[in-house]
């Protein structure tokens, strides 16, 4: 998983298992999310402040969001290699393509699908794949609509699409975590800023406009960051799938880059070899001592990530069962 990404739920989804790598990802300018990479990039995951932490069902709102017509099928011939894939489309149709269900359950949660704020399920909900096709009643998304309205409801439907065919039941915890920070370094930002405008970025749900993919990070752990056209919340998003503890923007830097790096050393236990086997090409790789932490790769773009502690909404998925037949 060193080339996994994520961040905006379609771009995250989509970049991520398109192309072995994760974008970030939010419904709507970011709903493709996964990995091979995926893992999905990124707008930050909300943080609700409580008194004292507890967990809690997830709440649903006085009329739950829906999609109207939804066909959930197993997916028996998808290469190991691929990660599938999901968009959303104009009126806030839904197609999934091959996809483990674990990142299925990311996407819908806005969650970068390596993310320590996801956690729990049985094994089969990592490996086992599906295609969705759903459809929402007309008008249930109007395109005059907010962009990140959109992106709010088709998450919001897609959760209920869980909870019906699944039987998902997922407990949100807010407690004080150890966290990472992101804050400008002392000697400022050194980033690039992007040659692409937001007005000139294409709207994946709308093929007729026409434009520069835009929230959307290549490569990974092993392979670095690439990103012609991101902002820090993409950033975060993305990098999060890599780190052992979760990871909060704080730079109040805006606008889009254009951000190049090499890769990195793992932050998480790697597995060791089994007896008798010799190392492979990625453990001698990351055994090369000139090869840089994540705290350097940030440090050289002017950023610095700081341990703190922090209020997190964390998920942690309580039960699921395999889907009814359609």
């Amino acid at each position: 998983m060193s080339g996994v990404t994520g961040s905006n739920l379609t771009k995250r989804i989509e970049a991520i298992m398109t192309h072995h790598v994760t974008h970030n990802l939010r419904f709507g300018k970011k709903l493709l999310l996964a990995a091979a990479g995926v893992a999905a990039v990124a707008t930050p995951i909300l943080i609700g402040i409580m008194h004292a932490p507890q967990m809690r069902a997830q709440s649903q709102p006085e009329k739950r969001l829906a999609f109207e017509v939804a066909s959930v099928k197993a997916n028996k011939s998808a290469d190991p290699r691929s990660f599938g894939t999901m968009k959303g489309e104009p009126g806030g149709r839904l197609i999934v393509r091959e996809s483990p269900l674990y990142m299925i359950i990311a996407a819908a949660y806005n969650v970068s699908f390596q993310s320590p704020r996801l956690s729990g399920g049985p094994d089969w909900i990592r490996s086992e794949r599906y295609d969705i096709e759903a459809t929402p009643e007309k008008g249930a998304i109007p395109a005059e609509l907010p962009a990140k309205e959109q992106d709010a409801r088709m998450r919001l439907m897609l959760q209920t699409l869980l909870a019906d065919r699944f039987k998902l039941k997922v407990l949100r915890e807010t407690k004080e975590l150890p966290v990472y920070v992101l804050l400008v370094g002392k000697n400022g930002p050194k980033l690039r800023e992007s040659k692409v405008a937001e007005k000139d970025c294409a709207d994946p749900k709308d093929p007729e406009k026409k434009g520069v993919p835009c929230h959307r990070f290549m490569g990974g752990q092993g392979r670095g960051l690439h990103g012609t056209a991101v902002n820090m919340a993409d950033l975060v998003g993305f990098v999060e799938n890599w780190t052992d503890r979760p990871l909060i923007d704080k730079t109040g830097i805006e606008r889009l880059y254009d951000i190049e790096s090499e890769g990195w050393l793992p932050m998480r236990p790697r597995q060791p070899p089994s007896p008798g086997t010799p190392p492979s090409a990625e453990d001698l790789a990351f055994s090369d001592p000139a090869i840089p932490t994540l705290f350097m790769i940030f440090e050289r773009l002017g950023l610095k990530m700081e341990p703190q502690k922090a209020p997190i909404e964390t998920y942690v998925i309580d039960h699921v069962e395999r889907p009814t037949e359609n």
